[in-house]
């Protein structure tokens, strides 16, 4: 079963403006504004505030008036919610699934892995201390479902550890605010004597939905295990991810390219063990602060090598402030697929391994220069020639072409280049001879013709014409050279004869 462990903060929008302006708190009540359908209202209050009846969601000329000493300040929703993002980047460091749940949430997915720490009650005792020692106020709660983790962090006791099982006991006490209502639907439950979990689950279930709603009926199922409950992460979930611990902070860039390499060498060595390979890798460096800056590289076929990955990495750990040291890096593996052991070395005619030829090249070039800088030509669903290729980002995978059976030429002129003296013993014969930027060719060999219409659903069947359907051919000259040339339009369906272009070389 799933074990998941909720943490909110009631202070989280006040401690966060008070640290990015400097402040200290004190004694004086504090509560942050902001305007609602052109109301200026309380965003968040202070612990003082609250004391003094004050809460979120007042009028701001009602809490003046009942607090005249009262502090505001305008809220800053946005960098709250920056602040969320990036802890639950520092939350990594105990578990790899981590949730935001806003404004000031968290869910932490951490099925199977308590034990690095010795135990449930061991990892919310540290995260608990280094949550306190950055100067911030959490309530905890673990248990196997989310909404259960979050009714008992808020409206139970703090840092409470439900065993498997004990929900349904443990929220019968609890307020039906703790379903994660939407507040009217919540009040409205009280006004008509319901005021804990324990007298609503009794309940029959079919008069309850239709008087508030089903999502009052799925968010009770949710928190007693009844129903699924999906939590996006803002990292996906993955198995291909480790961690590595210091036992002292390191600081220097040898030091941190030394840690790097080695935890990409554990990732690898699990790829290697289960004949897989990954086409991007991030490491994230924690540092002492809290603070958790990321590397990530691409790679344009999956692979495992560890020391050629480790070498990507190498040129950008100079661009990360270790602050005062980093303590553990964790090492993540994304895009992961199959990958079947290639046999190398073994004669001149065989062919190079994608790690002995172009891949390390361009990996490194778009690693370093970036990946909106390095392009290469990709097959685009589209029979006409033109249309069959676009930019695309050399790590992206390769898509699959229109018709893989059709030959195409090794260049394709931007614009068809037209022809002249063409002579063919048939309409819908190749050509025998042609004369192209002054010269006259004899075909020697020729194959086709291959016929490409306009693309129908583009345009109007009626405004589509003859002039528009080619005929191309693949010929080859007296001299060897061969080129992709086509007849624009029919004979005898115009008053103008049809005319040839050539459209791209082959070779």
């Amino acid at each position: 079963m799933p074990r998941i462990l909720c943490a909110w903060s009631p202070d989280w929008a006040i401690a966060n403006w008070r640290r990015r302006n400097a402040t200290r708190p004190d004694s004086s009540p504090f509560a942050l504004v902001e305007t609602v359908r052109q109301v200026r209202r309380l965003a968040a209050v202070s612990r003082e505030a609250a004391t003094l009846g004050l809460f979120a969601g007042q009028k701001a000329t009602d809490a003046r008036a009942r607090v005249p000493e009262l502090v505001l300040a305008e809220a800053e929703p946005e960098a709250d919610a920056r602040a969320l993002r990036e802890l639950s980047d520092w939350c990594v460091r105990y578990s790899p699934a981590v949730a935001i749940d806003p404004p000031d949430g968290l869910f932490l997915d951490i099925t199977g892995v308590a034990h690095l720490w010795g135990g449930e009650t061991e990892l919310r005792d540290d995260f608990v201390m280094r949550l306190r020692s950055a100067g911030l106020s959490f309530r905890l709660a673990i248990a196997e479902t989310a909404g259960a983790a979050w009714a008992m962090a808020r409206f139970g006791p703090d840092g409470a550890i439900l065993s498997p099982g004990d929900e349904a006991a443990a929220l019968q006490t609890l307020p039906p605010a703790a379903l994660r209502l939407d507040p009217e639907a919540a009040a409205q439950i009280e006004r008509l004597g319901l005021r804990r979990l324990g007298q609503i689950v009794g309940l029959p279930r079919a008069p309850f939905g239709r008087r508030f709603g089903a999502a009052a009926l799925t968010r009770l199922d949710q928190a007693l295990g009844r129903a699924p409950e999906v939590l996006s992460f803002r990292r996906p979930p993955t198995p291909w991810v480790d961690r590595l611990a210091v036992l002292e902070p390191v600081s220097t860039p040898d030091d941190m390219a030394r840690v790097c390499a080695d935890v990409i060498a554990r990732l690898c060595t699990r790829l290697e063990a289960e004949g897989r390979a990954a086409r991007r890798f991030e490491v994230v460096f924690h540092r002492v602060d809290g603070k958790v800056p990321t590397l990530a590289v691409g790679l344009a076929i999956a692979g495992r090598d560890a020391a050629r990955i480790a070498k990507l990495f190498a040129p950008r750990i100079e661009t990360i402030d270790p602050g005062f040291g980093v303590e553990a890096v964790t090492g993540w593996a994304h895009e992961v697929e199959p990958l079947e052991a290639r046999q190398r070395g073994m004669g001149d005619d065989l062919a190079l391994a994608p790690e002995d030829g172009l891949a390390p090249l361009v990996d490194r070039l778009v690693n370093r220069l970036g990946a909106e800088r390095v392009w290469r030509a990709a097959a685009v669903p589209s029979h006409i020639p033109e249309r069959a290729a676009a930019p695309a980002s050399p790590l992206a995978e390769v898509p699959a072409t229109w018709d893989p059976e059709a030959p195409r030429p090794l260049r394709l002129f931007r614009r068809p280049e037209p022809l002249e003296g063409v002579f063919a013993l048939l309409p819908d014969d190749p050509p025998r001879r042609f004369r192209w930027r002054g010269r006259t060719h004899e075909v020697s060999r020729a194959e086709g013709p291959e016929r490409i219409a306009a693309e129908w659903w583009r345009h109007d069947i009626a405004e589509v014409s003859t002039d528009q359907i080619r005929d191309y051919y693949r010929v080859e000259d007296q001299d060897g050279a061969r080129f992709w040339l086509f007849r624009a339009g029919l004979y005898g369906a115009g008053d103008a004869p049809p005319k040839w272009w050539l459209h791209g070389l082959f070779g």
